[in-house]
């Protein structure tokens, strides 16, 4: 189900871009998990392109803070939907860092959701 809240989609940009720069490198599975993420949530080119001329100048807090707080302003299942969405993304390179699960167990903590209701939408997306 494709959300158009457009801080729901800016908040997911912010934190899909520091998932899949946390290791230093974007390989092409993250570059298709990416793609696939835009097209299910109607994310368009022009808010694209306006976030990476912005997200250029952010450092790594800002960025983590900003997409934090964009969800925040969201629904349960809007945020639910972002961290299956980032939990697919952190594992579709076949590797997940440290850092990448600081990075989502924080943000889950933050947002009152569970790792099990995450891991449990996910396996039930990929069934669909």
């Amino acid at each position: 189900m494709a959300h158009d809240n457009i801080n729901f989609q800016l908040g997911l940009l912010h934190l899909v871009h520091l998932l899949v720069t946390v290791d230093g490198h974007i390989d092409e599975r993250e570059r298709a998990a990416i793609a696939a993420i835009r097209a299910e949530e109607n994310i368009g080119e022009e808010l694209c392109a306006e976030f990476e001329a912005k997200v250029e100048t952010m450092k790594e807090q800002e960025i983590y803070s900003t997409g934090i707080n964009l969800l925040s302003d969201c629904s349960d299942d809007e945020r639910l939907a972002a961290f299956v969405h980032l939990y697919k993304l952190a594992i579709s390179d076949d590797s997940i860092t440290s850092k990448e699960v600081r990075f989502l167990l924080y943000g889950l903590k933050i947002n009152s959701l569970s790792f099990e209701d995450v891991i449990l939408s996910a396996n039930m997306s990929r069934k669909i």
